[in-house]
């Protein structure tokens, strides 16, 4: 049977999960989850690239040769990464010389990567696209929960907005701002998803 897109959505957010199903994209979830602005512009860029990535490959899965396809799906992944690095340098070149260097290694994140292969190879171009879309927001919004906890915590702002507890009696962990509070909340959002999808079968 096909899928449809809702059990692909459903698969992309949550029974597939590129963070706490696959633990994939780790590596900028744990570089850039410290400033939720950051964190947004890091899941727009692994969003589109996802999304066209997906229909493009998929649109040429007949004329690409089998020996060289990996090569050629690098190829168009990198192309959309130049777009996105291009658009961020522009659009907020304080936020891109932070997530420089992220941005570029989503050429060869295991995400992307790995959509292409499984599944925009084998299918048709409008699956493809939804798949790659529902990939990216699954890995968004595991970063965007994760962002929206440590930047409070760490530095005592949303947006670079300053919270009013932070003048009254919040003290800011600087953990959080570190690498060990990274990973913390990223075993804490597992731990928590894993949790949940495990009572879920169980009250059936």
């Amino acid at each position: 049977m096909a899928d449809t897109p809702t059990s692909i959505f459903g698969k992309g957010l949550w029974a597939e999960n590129p963070i706490f199903r696959q633990v994939l994209g780790i590596c900028s979830t744990l570089a850039v989850t410290n400033l939720l602005a950051n964190t947004l512009f890091m899941c727009f860029g692994v969003i589109f690239v996802t999304s066209l990535s997906n229909l493009t490959i998929s649109s040429l899965r007949n004329l690409i040769p089998k020996r060289i396809r990996m090569i050629a799906q690098v190829l168009i992944i990198a192309s959309y990464v130049m777009m996105v690095d291009i658009v961020i340098k522009a659009l907020a070149p304080d936020i891109h010389r932070f997530i420089g260097p992220y941005v570029g290694l989503i050429i060869t994140n295991c995400i992307i990567m790995g959509r292409a292969e499984a599944f925009a190879s084998q299918n048709k171009p409008w699956p493809s696209l939804l798949d790659g879309m529902a990939s990216g927001l699954g890995y968004s919004f595991i970063l965007i929960a994760i962002a929206m906890v440590r930047e409070p915590l760490g530095f005592g702002t949303l947006l670079g907005h300053k919270l009013p507890a932070t003048d009254l009696w919040w003290h800011q962990w600087t953990i959080m701002v570190m690498p060990p509070g990274a990973f913390f909340m990223l075993a804490a959002v597992t731990w928590i998803a894993r949790a949940m999808s495990a009572v879920a079968p169980a009250q059936k």
